[in-house]
């Protein structure tokens, strides 16, 4: 019978010659999920026994891993924000680094807030917005389906149900819905020739849809700042998630309106540009 620290060197191992950068880490991460343990239990119970379904589940998710796919997929959920979000394959796995603009838009958005989170995937900025806040209540839009599907349960696990509404649409919805404090999104902004050469976890695994950003990643900025203009109060913020080399061509598209003001660009925790913040009025 093999114990719990002899399996999870079995897993590291394994990872390590795949060229698995995170590998311990992935390692555990797996042995917490199938055994249902914590991260004090490799250090308090090395020794604990592994039943022969825990043994084998462990070396499927090993194995998957080993493939490249994302540790998160294979978990089937992440954190983000201090939150537990379900992610599949339909939904962009939750970054840190976009955490910056959650922090960003929960500077400017006060109670009763009416916020629209636009290519929305598991739904996590918008859901850990109104999180964070009181009486908020966020429209959140996305072109995939199965996308929404995920947010929906995700606002569901939250008990946020009845605070967010989910569209399906290709970026804005209907203007029936109104007008909003704050317009969020991190939508596609990597260039389409540069996908093939990111790494597996994200080429292979992580939705297509929600990465491309056409030729020269900048699309979908151009119709966001384009259009939400119609959909913002006076004084509403327009903040965005960018690519790090994105923050003169954005603030450039934003420039051009001659109503968005104030604009800022925010660097993530690697100092890269990573957000960018305008507020529209009209002088």
């Amino acid at each position: 019978m093999m114990d719990y620290r002899s399996l999870y060197t079995n897993g590291y191992d394994r990872l390590k010659r795949a060229g698995i950068s995170e590998a311990k880490l992935d390692a555990r991460l797996l042995l917490e999920y199938v055994c249902g343990t914590d991260h004090s239990t490799l250090l308090a119970h090395p020794d604990r026994e592994i039943s022969d379904a825990e043994y084998d589940l462990y070396m499927e998710c090993i194995g998957r891993r080993e493939k490249r796919e994302p540790v998160a997929y294979i978990l089937g959920k992440w954190d983000f924000m201090g939150l537990s979000f379900e992610v599949n394959k339909n939904v962009l796995i939750p970054e840190q680094d976009t955490e910056i603009l959650v922090e960003e838009a929960m500077r400017y958005c006060e109670d009763g807030m009416r916020i629209m989170d636009l290519c929305t995937g598991s739904g996590c900025i918008a859901l850990s917005i109104l999180n964070y806040t009181n009486d908020t209540k966020a429209v959140c839009t996305d072109i995939s389906e199965d996308a929404l599907l995920v947010a929906t349960q995700n606002a569901a696990n939250l008990g946020m149900g009845e605070r967010a509404e989910f569209i399906h649409t290709d970026l804005f919805p209907e203007k029936t819905v109104g007008k909003f404090d704050i317009i969020v999104s991190n939508p596609p902004y990597i260039e389409s020739s540069v996908i093939d050469g990111l790494e597996p976890e994200v080429k292979d695994y992580e939705p297509r849809l929600a990465l491309d950003g056409d030729e020269d990643g900048l699309v979908f900025y151009r119709r966001i700042i384009d259009s939400a203009s119609e959909y913002l109060y006076s004084s509403g913020y327009l903040i965005m998630e960018i690519g790090y080399d994105q923050a003169e061509a954005v603030m450039g598209l934003l420039n051009e309106k001659g109503y968005f003001h104030d604009i800022e660009v925010i660097k993530d925790f690697s100092g890269n540009d990573r957000v960018i913040r305008a507020c529209f009025y009209i002088l």
